[in-house]
């Protein structure tokens, strides 16, 4: 039996890949979600006490089997960068990082031979890109928990939401580059892939910003956003983000390379570098460091 773990999967293109992977004969997809059908999948990723409770029902649901495919698909956006957990950190970098990388560093002892770790970045960490959104600055885990001590920090709302995003974007491809680096996981023969799906219209990332956004958002991820996607190579129906997903997260698409960036362009997986700043050791070393500081485990 093939086990797979995902956040993300109750949505968007998300969902479309949860029900792919659960097609394959004696597979067991759990998915953990804000309202799951079965309590026991409960997770919210902005409570890290969340976090550590279904990390804690996924190993003892496991038994004595291991997971094959840990995939971190969750994500959102926010029209700023006000919002705080229970712990006081910035919201979208908890969402979109933290409690991924807490997640994944308790589950680490449980995944099984060869088995494959996703985690969805984003093309916006990337200024050659050109997504029109506030690039990183940096990958400081406590700066982007506590914004209001950045010395940097943009005093627009929308601007300061945006570097929310795309620096917790930047910390998901850096975060990966350390786990390929993590001595249980070569041990496992394991493998890391941060994935971006491009601009994916129609799912639930725009949840949080104003109600013309998600109108627009949700309006664009129908047919009537064929044109577009036809003159934009990162545009990507919510199928094709699905289908690509399930490939990575299956192992029916092999990383080619140590790179261990996917993007997705006009429908078809490509193997490309990150940015200047997503390939840096120092930067992926302290942000181990101090993600785990955050999360009070050892680095």
């Amino acid at each position: 039996m093939a086990t797979y773990v995902m956040t993300g999967g109750s949505s968007g293109f998300g969902a479309r890949a949860a029900a792919r992977l659960a097609e394959a004969p004696n597979a067991r997809v759990i998915v953990g979600a804000r309202s799951p059908a079965d309590p026991a999948d409960a997770l919210d990723l902005t409570r890290l006490d969340s976090v550590r409770t279904f990390a804690a029902s996924v190993r003892e649901r496991l038994g004595n089997s291991r997971i094959d495919g840990l995939v971190l698909n969750a994500g959102g956006i926010r029209a700023d960068a006000d919002g705080r957990t229970p712990e006081g950190y910035e919201t979208t970098f908890v969402l979109n990082h933290l409690g991924h990388y807490l997640l994944v560093r308790l589950l680490l002892p449980v995944l099984a031979e060869r088995s494959r770790i996703v985690l969805t970045t984003s093309g916006t960490h990337d200024p050659a890109t050109k997504a029109g959104l506030a690039v990183p600055r940096h990958a400081d885990a406590h700066l982007l928990a506590h914004p209001d001590r950045d010395p940097d920090r943009d005093a627009r709302p929308r601007r300061a939401g945006q570097h929310a995003y795309t620096a917790a974007k930047l910390c998901t491809i850096l975060n990966a580059r350390s786990l390929r680096s993590r001595p249980e996981l070569r041990d496992r023969a394991a493998t890391v892939i941060a994935y971006d799906p491009g601009q994916v219209f129609g799912t639930g990332l725009a949840r949080d910003l104003p109600a013309g956004m998600r109108v627009a958002w949700s309006v664009l991820g129908t047919g009537l956003g064929a044109p577009l996607r036809r003159l934009q190579p990162t545009l990507n129906t919510a199928a094709a983000a699905g289908g690509a997903l399930t490939e990575l997260a299956g192992g029916s698409h092999p990383a080619p390379d140590e790179r261990g960036y996917a993007a997705l362009r006009s429908g078809r997986l490509s193997w490309l570098d990150p940015s200047t700043l997503a390939v840096r050791d120092d930067l992926a070393d302290s942000l181990w460091t101090d993600s785990a500081r955050l999360v009070g485990l050892a680095a």
